[in-house]
């Protein structure tokens, strides 16, 4: 949260993030200009820029107590996120079984070849000098995949079960 250019900013969150968040840098003017509007960042001219319509960006304390609020609120605060996989099995179910399974089927095997990659990364970084931000990268991209094969398991034994009791 130190004040920066919107490229330094650009950079700080990609860095936190370990890159895994590449953002567009036209976004961030447009991102960072709602927020001089609703009050949460406020600007001055960059007296070391090159040109004086270099602007610096920082967090005013109304930005600061919603950056910690936001942090600090729980996913059950906000809405259902809309989750690929999910769609793509909740639309193939009405197409009947056989089709809704198949699609388990198919995004079962590349969630599994995902997961084996990226295990056999973490594995590569644990040996390396990984960032903290890098290993709980990976440690959320793990579970979330191994949440998502859970998840199609159960998907796949609850139609089988509605099959079974509509014979």
């Amino acid at each position: 949260t130190e004040p920066g250019n919107g490229y330094q900013l650009k950079r700080r969150f990609e860095t936190a993030t370990n890159d895994v968040w590449a953002l567009n840098v036209g976004q961030i003017y447009t991102t960072l200009e709602r927020l001089l509007r609703d009050g949460m960042v406020e600007t001055a001219t960059d007296p070391d820029a090159p040109t004086s319509t270099t602007k610096i960006y920082t967090i005013t304390s109304q930005g600061a107590r919603e950056a910690e609020a936001w942090r600090m609120s729980s996913p059950e605060d906000t809405d259902l996120p809309r989750d690929e996989l999910m769609l793509k099995v909740l639309t193939a179910i009405p197409e009947g079984t056989a089709y809704a399974l198949k699609v388990i089927d198919r995004h079962r095997a590349a969630l599994l070849s995902t997961l084996q990659r990226y295990r056999k990364a973490t594995t590569q970084t644990a040996a390396g000098e990984a960032t903290v931000a890098a290993a709980c990268i990976a440690d959320a991209l793990i579970l979330k995949t191994e949440a998502d094969l859970r998840w199609l398991e159960l998907c796949e034994a609850r139609l089988r079960n509605q099959e079974m009791d509509h014979k």
